[in-house]
């Protein structure tokens, strides 16, 4: 899904969205000490660069799919209160995507699928999400700025950010908007599958949703690849296959705390350590 709003310069009569593109294996680009990583010796400074910010949401979660947003602010149409999503209410989020919808130059907001997820892993498929969302943008960037420390592979510069989301007005701009993005769709999948709660946990592994999933096993929209899914779909007698690179995934996501800021259960067995995971990540 990708949604995009034209630049106030050019005008259009329909905002562009796109459900479908290649997935292709994303390239990295590490972050290299400290919060801001530029790459070899590019100016990430220029005041002629067109600058969109980049981050995700929904990399942790059982179910779902992955969302990510891309954002090129109007340097002369401030918004105050911008942060890391996380480190806003619901409340706060839903008031700034508002402005951040309305103020920006261009925006776009894109994901990857449950079966993206399932069949690439999650890091490609957050990968193909966030270049689907710049590749979408109605006006095209010079610089993309990633919340993390890898970057898509991408036809335009770009520079991992290491809490980007805290330190980046347009990173925070694009956390925001993939957040309330991806929040919305939950409820979505609420309506359709009110026993799992997702209202309450976005596809986390809360122990709510845990035991929703040992009572009533899983959805078409659970992600097969980890764990706790495929122990839930074990003990119905239903094998899975995990992605072929997972288990090299799994070595780089912490349960603590990856460097894009969201806990991952993609390796671990089901009963260690999947609860305790928050939904407002």
């Amino acid at each position: 899904m990708t949604s995009s709003r034209p630049p106030r310069a050019k005008r259009a009569s329909a905002e562009p969205r796109v459900d479908a593109a290649s997935a292709s294996a994303p390239g990295s680009s590490r972050a290299r000490g400290g919060s801001l990583s530029p790459q070899g010796a590019l100016d990430f400074n220029s005041p002629l660069d067109i600058v969109c910010g980049v981050d995700e949401a929904g990399r942790g979660p059982l179910a779902g799919p992955v969302v990510a947003a891309a954002v090129i602010l109007d340097p002369k149409r401030r918004i105050r209160g911008l942060d890391d999503s996380k480190a806003l209410s619901a409340k706060k989020r839903e008031a700034l995507y508002e402005k951040i919808v309305e103020r920006s130059l261009s925006y776009c907001v894109a994901s990857a699928s449950v079966e993206e997820i399932d069949r690439l892993n999650i890091l490609h498929a957050t990968m193909l999400a966030m270049k689907r969302a710049v590749e979408g943008l109605s006006l095209t960037p010079t610089l993309a700025r990633i919340d993390g420390n890898r970057c898509p592979e991408l036809s335009v510069r770009s520079e991992a950010v290491i809490g980007g989301d805290a330190l980046v007005p347009a990173i925070s701009a694009a956390s925001i908007l993939a957040k309330v993005t991806r929040d919305r769709m939950l409820l979505e999948l609420h309506a359709q599958f009110p026993a799992y709660g997702f209202d309450a946990h976005a596809g986390y592994g809360t122990p709510q949703h845990l035991a929703a999933l040992a009572e009533h096993g899983p959805c078409e929209h659970h992600r097969r690849s980890f764990a706790p899914v495929r122990a839930a779909f074990a003990r119905l007698g239903i094998g899975t296959t995990a992605p072929a690179s997972a288990g090299a995934i799994a070595l780089e996501i912490e349960i603590g705390s990856d460097a894009f800021g969201e806990q991952a259960i993609l390796n671990d067995p089901f009963a260690s350590g999947a609860a305790g995971v928050s939904a407002d990540q």
